[in-house]
C-alpha cells in the first residue's frame, strides 16, 4: 500500500511539473534560440566536426577533458535507456505520434544545446577548491550574480535527484530477466534482483570513483562501439520490413496530429508525452549537458556549443528514430501489452530469432552502465555546489545505493521521479540561457568572424 501511494505520489508530481508552462519554456525556447540565432550554428557544422576530431586542441586549455570526451560521456549518459526504452515508453503512452515531437523537440533542442553550452564555458567558475567548473548553477552565479545564487541552488537539489541510476537500474535488470533468465525459465525475483543489483553497483563504483577522467575514457571508447553494433542490428530489421517503413514514417505524422491510437485523440497529451521523451532521451534543455560540456579544454565557449548541437541530433533524430521505426515496422506495438525495454526485445526477437534478444542484451547492458557511470558526475557536481567540493565526493556513495533500490521498484515510479526532477532542473537552465542569450551571440558573431578570416586566409 505503501509503496501504491509512492509510486502515484511521483506520477502525479511528474504530471503536474510536466505541463503546458514547462513544455512553452522547453519548445518555446528552443524555437526562440533557432530564430534569434537566425540558424548562424548550423552554418559552421563542418567546422563543429574539426573541433570535435580535435583540430583545435590545446593542451594548456583549462579544462578536464577533450571535446570528444565530453561529447561521448554525455552520450554515455543519454544514449541507451533514453532511446531503447524510453522510445518504447513514448509509443507505449503517446502512440506513434509522440514520435513527431521528439524530433520537433530534437531540433529544437540543438539550439538550446548551443546556448546553453557556450554558457557552461563562458561563464565558468569556481568551486571551494578553486577548481574551474561548469553547468547551469555557475553559469546563474557567475553570468546573472550572487543574487539569483538562490536559483541556482534550486537546480543542484533537483539535479541531486534527477542525476540518479534508478531508471537505468531498473530496466537493466528487466532487460536481464527479459532476455536472459526468462527463457531458461528462471523467473523475476526480489533476491534474484537485488543480486543483480548489488554486482552492477561494485561495477559502477570501479568507474565512478576514479572521477571524470575514467568515466570520460570508457566513455569514449564503449559508447562508439555499442552505437555501431545498435545500429547495425535495427538497420538488418528494418531492411528485412522495408516495406513497412514509409507507412510507419506516414502513421507518425499523421497520428502526431490526430492522435487516433491513444489518449482519445487528445494531441496536447501527445505533444506533451513526445517532448517529456525528448527531454529525457538528449536532455536538451534540463543542464545536464552544460555540466558535461562545461568541463571541456578550451578557451574559445563558442566551440563547444557548436560540439554539443551533434548531442540531440546523434541521439534523438537518430537512434531514437531507428528505435521508433523498429518497433513500429514489426507490429508489437499493436499487438504486445508490453512496456519499456521489453517491447524493444519483442521488436528484436521477431526478426532476429536467434541472436536479437541477445544482441539486445548487450547493447542494454552497456548503454545502461555507460549512462549510469556518465550520471555520476552531475549528481556529484550539485552536491559540491551545496555543500562544498569536499562533500561531493559522499554522492558516489549515495549513488551506488540508488542502484539497489531502482533494481526492485516498480517502472511507473521510477519513470515519474526522474521526469519530475528533470523538469524541476530545465526552469532555472531555460531561464538564464534566455536571459543570457544575447552575451551568446555577441561572442558568436566575433567568433566565427574569426573562423571565416582563417577559411579566407588559408
Amino acid at each position: 500500500m505503501i509503496i501504491e501511494h509512492i509510486e502515484h505520489f511521483f506520477i502525479q508530481g511528474a504530471n503536474f511539473v510536466w505541463g503546458w508552462p514547462l513544455l512553452i519554456l522547453l519548445l518555446g525556447g528552443g524555437f526562440f534560440f533557432m530564430m534569434y540565432s537566425r540558424l548562424l550554428p548550423f552554418k559552421y557544422l563542418r567546422h563543429a566536426l574539426e573541433v570535435l576530431t580535435g583540430k583545435y586542441d590545446e593542451v594548456h586549455d583549462v579544462g578536464e577533458i577533450s571535446h570528444f570526451q565530453a561529447l561521448a560521456s554525455h552520450l554515455a549518459a543519454t544514449i541507451g535507456m533514453g532511446n531503447i526504452s524510453g522510445v518504447a515508453v513514448a509509443i507505449a503512452t503517446g502512440g506513434p505520434g509522440a514520435i513527431f515531437w521528439m524530433w520537433v523537440s530534437a531540433i529544437f533542442g540543438m539550439s538550446t544545446k548551443f546556448f546553453t553550452c557556450t554558457l557552461a564555458v563562458m561563464y565558468r567558475g569556481k568551486d571551494s577548491n578553486g577548481d574551474v567548473q561548469g553547468g547551469p548553477m555557475y553559469v546563474i552565479e557567475e553570468g546573472m550574480g550572487i543574487k539569483w545564487r538562490p536559483l541556482a541552488v534550486f537546480f543542484c537539489v533537483a539535479g541531486f535527484f534527477g542525476a540518479t541510476p534508478i531508471f537505468q537500474a531498473n530496466q537493466i535488470i528487466a532487460a536481464a530477466n527479459e532476455i536472459v533468465f526468462q527463457p531458461v525459465g528462471v523467473e523475476a525475483s526480489l533476491l534474484g534482483n537485488l543480486v543483480m543489483g548489488l554486482i552492477l553497483t561494485l561495477l559502477t563504483g570501479i568507474v565512478i570513483f576514479g572521477g571524470i577522467q575514467r568515466i570520460g575514457f570508457w566513455a569514449a571508447r564503449l559508447v562508439p562501439a555499442m552505437v555501431i553494433l545498435y545500429l547495425s542490428s535495427v538497420i538488418c530489421i528494418l531492411f528485412l520490413n522495408g516495406s513497412k517503413i514509409i507507412p510507419s514514417l506516414i502513421l507518425i505524422i499523421e497520428d502526431a496530429f490526430a492522435a487516433n491510437a491513444v489518449l482519445g485523440g487528445a494531441v496536447g497529451a501527445i505533444i506533451l508525452a513526445g517532448a517529456r521523451r525528448a527531454a529525457f532521451s538528449n536532455e536538451a534543455g534540463i543542464g545536464t549537458a552544460s555540466m558535461m560540456h562545461g568541463a571541456t579544454k578550451t578557451e574559445e565557449p563558442i566551440r563547444e556549443g557548436l560540439v554539443a548541437m551533434f548531442g540531440p541530433a546523434i541521439d534523438t533524430i537518430l537512434v531514437c528514430t531507428l528505435t521508433a521505426l523498429c518497433i513500429l515496422v514489426t507490429g508489437v506495438w499493436e499487438s504486445s501489452e508490453s512496456s519499456g525495454i521489453a517491447l524493444t526485445v519483442e521488436a528484436f526477437s521477431i526478426n532476429l530469432p536467434l541472436l536479437g534478444s541477445y544482441i539486445l542484451a548487450l547493447c542494454v547492458l552497456v548503454f545502461g552502465f555507460t549512462t549510469i557511470i556518465g550520471l555520476s558526475y552531475y549528481g556529484r557536481k550539485c552536491l559540491s555546489f551545496i555543500m562544498g567540493a569536499r562533500y561531493g565526493w559522499y554522492f558516489n556513495y549515495w549513488y551506488v545505493g540508488i542502484i539497489i533500490i531502482g533494481s526492485v521498484a516498480t517502472m511507473g515510479a521510477v519513470v515519474s521521479l526522474i521526469d519530475m526532477a528533470y523538469g524541476l532542473m530545465a526552469f532555472p537552465t531555460m531561464l538564464s540561457a534566455v536571459i543570457l542569450a544575447p552575451k551568446v551571440m555577441e561572442a558568436a558573431n566575433i567568433y566565427f568572424k574569426s573562423v571565416k578570416k582563417i577559411s579566407y586566409d588559408s
